[in-house]
């Protein structure tokens, strides 16, 4: 636990159970905001072909999960910790000129 509270730099064992909560809610807030972004698009999950369905799906959570993760820490009281998150993954994936240097 020491080490995971050194490495996100945070202090207590509650702020590491309100980030965990946080985690888990968004992942299924996402989860369950695909299904009518899928539907919007016209794929069914017992018409459209699994082969077409799935990897839209899944490829469709992941930046419905980057959105709403920042305002998900928001309400569990965590928004710095979830904002330089949000920060630091932007830069990886190529938008780090979008970020000054902190």
């Amino acid at each position: 636990m020491e080490k995971l509270k050194e490495r996100w730099g945070i202090k207590s064992n509650w702020q590491i159970l309100l980030i965990m909560c946080a985690f888990a809610v968004n992942g299924t807030l996402a989860v369950r905001l695909a299904n009518p972004v899928t539907n919007f698009f016209g794929l069914y999950r017992g018409e459209t072909n699994p082969f077409i369905y799935w990897p839209f799906r899944i490829l469709l959570i992941f930046p419905i999960y980057q959105f709403t993760l920042v305002f998900v820490g928001a309400l569990f009281g965590q928004f710095q910790f979830f904002w330089n998150m949000e920060k630091k993954m932007l830069k990886r994936i190529g938008f780090k000129r979008f970020f000054k240097e902190d």
